[in-house]
């Protein structure tokens, strides 16, 4: 398996999180590349992937070992590491990576504080250079610094072979489904002619249905509101007779996956209102 691939691992300072992002002329690309715990770091292994690097290293990040460490160790301990690379991100934010000598041109990587960009078979060093570039000056939130990394780095050359895949993988603890588990973020697009692009809008989509309810966007529903939701629900089905708006409501945001958008009290998160104005013609 020799995946030309880019991607960057970091640990982002105001959540705490974690997260790999990458993109690859190679089918399914999430499946071989990004690995990433809540409480120890993130790594990226690609060129002639050598997937043990993901649960063997992160073992070593959970042990106390730092990023270089583990770098270290993983390679010392791999007859193939003249073929691999390899980009960690541990707890502290501290950043390590190695570029095997045999890995096929251009390969290299770029460090910053809390992140590393790597690639192998890029048009050249340009391409981790953008990468890192954009993270640094991105102010938006994590996930989308991470796929902006890697719309630069399509932008600067990218895989010189081309695009098939793309993948986002985010960590933080409790940060999943209803806080059932720490995957904040865990999508993939595993065959697709421009998969940074599909990446970027099923992002949206995820942070509409999975992410929490601003505060700045709770709207109390007041009597003009209440008309237009109650015309809403009829046309979606779920307002009949003798059914109030709030049961209707209710019924909505569970057939929709909007139970984590559902403020307490008689309000509506404004996303939920304007999606379902577009949904249903409002």
């Amino acid at each position: 398996m020799h995946p030309s691939t880019f991607s960057i691992a970091a640990r982002d300072h105001a959540t705490g999180s974690f997260g790999v992002a990458v993109q690859s002329k190679f089918l399914a690309v999430g499946a071989a590349v990004p690995f990433a715990s809540w409480d120890a770091g993130a790594i990226a292994t690609q060129a002639w992937a050598n997937t043990t690097y993901g649960p063997r290293g992160l073992e070593l990040l959970h042990s106390g070992l730092g990023a270089a460490e583990v770098v270290e160790r993983l390679t010392a301990e791999d007859p193939g590491r003249a073929h691999r690379q390899l980009g960690v991100v541990d707890r502290t934010g501290t950043a390590a990576a190695y570029t095997g000598a045999e890995c096929m041109d251009w390969a290299g990587h770029v460090l910053g504080e809390g992140y590393s960009c790597q690639g192998n078979i890029l048009a050249g060093r340009a391409v981790v250079e953008a990468m890192a570039e954009a993270y640094e000056k991105s102010q938006d939130a994590f996930p989308y610094r991470l796929v902006s990394a890697l719309a630069a780095g399509q932008a600067a050359g990218g895989d010189r072979r081309g695009q098939e895949s793309a993948a986002l993988l985010v960590v933080r603890q409790g940060a999943g489904y209803s806080g059932f588990n720490d995957r904040a973020v865990d999508l993939r697009v595993d065959d697709h002619p421009e998969p940074i692009s599909e990446l970027a809008r099923i992002l949206d989509l995820h942070q509409l249905y999975f992410s929490e309810m601003d505060p700045a966007d709770r709207v109390e529903i007041d009597q003009a509101m209440a008309e237009e939701l109650r015309a809403l629900l009829s046309r979606s089905g779920d307002l009949v007779q003798g059914r109030s708006l709030e049961e209707a409501l209710r019924i909505y945001h569970s057939r929709e996956n909007f139970e984590d958008r559902r403020p307490e009290g008689h309000a509506i998160d404004r996303r939920v209102w304007e999606h379902m104005r577009r949904q249903l013609g409002g």
